[in-house]
This record gives structure tokens, sequence and C-alpha cells, in this order.
């Protein structure tokens, strides 16, 4: 398991150019892909900003595979890219915490390290965030507000496929207040736009 004190060099058996590789492999969707880029840039953000500094790479990867089988084994998502990484000798500290993301869902691997529950609570809600910007007239999260995520939070039937219970239920993990969840994430993705 991933402590918090690892360097970058002592817990990647995978680089970020063998990790994109991999993950086109078993994901061709333009979607899916882009999803992967927006998750390694929310997860190095998040690693920054929450003293991970040094295993930014790490997070950043994580991030990048974590939907890993979801292209080819949507109906075993979390499942069957614990073979397919463990086939390819990546590091188990990298196949436990992309599998953890989902926890309660597809598998019973709880989220543990902080960047665990910062990759199980900021997947759903980039969605959420994501689709949201879509729908202002910039069409970028650039401008985006709290209070937009917000209303649409609230808005079940609005961008429906991203879970708001897993959303909240990360927050409780991380211990942080829902907003406080949002507003990071939203800077987080403003760092993921071209």
């Amino acid at each position: 398991m991933v402590t918090g004190n690892e360097k970058d060099n002592e817990t990647n058996s995978i680089t970020r150019d063998q990790a994109w590789k991999l993950l086109n492999e078993y994901n061709t969707d333009s979607f899916q892909l882009k999803h992967a880029l927006i998750m390694e840039g929310v997860m190095r953000y998040y690693a920054k900003s929450l003293g991970y500094k040094d295993e930014e790479e790490f997070w950043g990867i994580v991030g990048l595979l974590h939907d890993l089988d979801f292209g080819m084994y949507p109906d075993e998502h979390c499942i069957k890219q614990e073979e397919i990484m463990r086939e390819r000798g990546i590091d188990e500290r990298i196949i436990r915490a992309a599998v953890s993301h989902g926890y309660g869902i597809t598998v019973d691997v709880k989220p543990e390290h902080e960047m665990e529950k910062v990759l199980f609570a900021a997947d759903e809600l980039t969605g959420l965030i994501g689709a949201v910007a879509l729908m202002r007239p910039s069409k970028s999260i650039s401008d985006l507000e709290l209070k937009s995520v917000k209303k649409k939070f609230k808005t079940l039937n609005f961008a429906a496929g991203c879970s708001r219970d897993v959303i909240m239920q990360g927050a409780e993990m991380l211990g942080w207040e829902l907003d406080d969840l949002i507003e990071k994430t939203i800077l987080a993705m403003r760092t993921c736009e071209q």
C-alpha cells in the first residue's frame, strides 16, 4: 500500500508513456481517453496541493490508468484491470489504488490512502463538472463557479450517470465538506483545460 512517503522512482513500475500506451490498447473511445487525461491532471493537481509533490507522477499514472478496463470490459470494471495490470507487472500500489475507485460499486477494495480517497471522490465529480461546463456559453471550466455546480448537483436527472452518492461518500472519506471537494476539483480541472 502507498504510505504517502515513497518517491516516484520507488513507486512506479511503469512510466507515463508506457501507461498511456497501455491505456490505448484497451480504450479507443475518445471520451474515455479524454477522461483519463483529465483524471491524470486532476490527480497531479491534488498531489501538489495536498503535500505529495514527490508523488505527483505516481498520482498522475493512477489517474491515467484508473479506468483501464472500462473500454473493453465495462461489465467487469475495476475487476479486469487488476488482472491486466498484474500480468503487465505493474506495481501493486498502482493496481490497488486504481481498483479502489470502484469501492462499493464493483469491488470491495476500500480507499485508504488520501490519494485513493481523492480518486474515488473526484472521478464521478469530474464528469458532473465537465457536463456543467458544457452548458455554459463559454463551454469552459475557467469561469465556472461553485454555485453552478451545486445547482446541477441537486438536479438528479442532469448528468444522471454521475453518482451523487459516490461523490458525497468520497467527500466524507476525505473529511471534507462537499463544497470544498467541488471547489478544489474545479480548480484541479482548470489545470487540464487547453
